[in-house]
């Protein structure tokens, strides 16, 4: 399926869950793997945040990418981050979704307030 870059420049984007090691088989504990470079993958958790609106999605992201540093409720950067639609069929029921895949996460700053001005 097509992948969609998603442009994060307008967005603020908040650490809920700390990355922890991707399962591919949750009845042996096998961890996900990077089908091309072998790696671990890493899930994090974050609240995207952008004019307005915000959604709680799911990150993957290579165990190389994910940075020192990253405390819950900070902000952080997703350099490369795609959205990949997603379906299958499970026990005869179709499930489909988003699957969102970035290069790294990195911490970052909070965006300066839009519209502020000073007293």
């Amino acid at each position: 399926m097509r992948t969609i870059r998603v442009e994060t420049s307008a967005a603020t984007i908040l650490l809920t869950e700390a990355p922890e090691p991707k399962v591919r088989d949750r009845q042996t504990g096998e961890i996900a793997k990077d089908a091309v470079s072998g790696e671990a993958l890493m899930t994090l958790g974050v609240v995207y945040i952008e004019d307005g609106e915000s959604s709680l999605i799911k990150v993957t992201v290579p165990e190389g990418g994910v940075s020192e540093g990253l405390n819950l409720g900070a902000p952080v950067s997703l350099p490369g981050l795609i959205a990949r639609p997603w379906e299958s069929v499970f026990n005869g029921q179709q499930r489909h979704g988003i699957a969102y895949r970035a290069a790294a996460v990195t911490p970052a700053a909070f965006p300066a307030a839009m519209g502020a001005t000073a007293l």
